[in-house]
């Protein structure tokens, strides 16, 4: 008969503890030494949605909470945006639920993770350009708002979706879809 820490050992995934950590860890470390958004971008998202896939929805959900708040002390993210990393966390959020409550509800599951896919980007990409016009007008510099706005529009949307296809890789990869 097993002990009780025998039995909360036994039902500890250690694999899914592993693979949590090491993708949090580069997700988090990765702001402080890649100051380009056009390859963090797609990175970040491309681990969010592995997260998702490996070790579930609530991992995926904590982890798209960090990533902007590494940036913005890494530096990739200027302080003056300060205020708008609330609204990168949820569009984070946006993301990783829409692609996992599309790939659930469509019975293909290629046609669901690409529907999820392209619906989360558009979604995270309409929801930051439309947060960061508002907030922008409100606490930066006019002259500033077009240059923010941009950096959060079609980027946004560009790095979604290449975050998409390079988790479909590793995901093929991993047999995970």
């Amino acid at each position: 008969m097993l002990n009780a820490k025998e039995k909360a050992m036994a039902q500890v995934n250690t694999r899914a503890i592993a693979q949590f950590l090491g993708l949090a860890s580069v997700a988090t470390i990765l702001p402080f030494f890649i100051h380009l958004q056009w390859v963090t971008g797609p990175l970040v998202n491309a681990i969010l949605i592995i997260l998702l896939f490996l070790v579930g929805i609530r991992s995926a959900l904590a982890v798209s909470l960090i990533p902007s708040l590494m940036a913005l002390a890494g530096g990739l993210l200027p302080a003056i945006l300060a205020p708008i990393v609330p609204f990168i966390m949820i569009s984070n959020v946006i993301l990783v639920l829409s692609v996992d409550q599309l790939y659930n509800r469509v019975k293909d599951t290629a046609k669901g993770y690409w529907i999820g896919i392209a619906v989360g980007a558009s979604l995270k990409f309409l929801f930051l350009y439309g947060s960061v016009s508002i907030i922008g007008n409100l606490l930066i510099k006019q002259e500033l708002v077009f240059k923010v706005a941009q950096l959060f529009s079609w980027t946004q949307l560009f790095t979604a979706l290449t975050g998409g296809m390079i988790a479909w890789l590793a995901l093929k990869w991993l047999r995970r879809i």
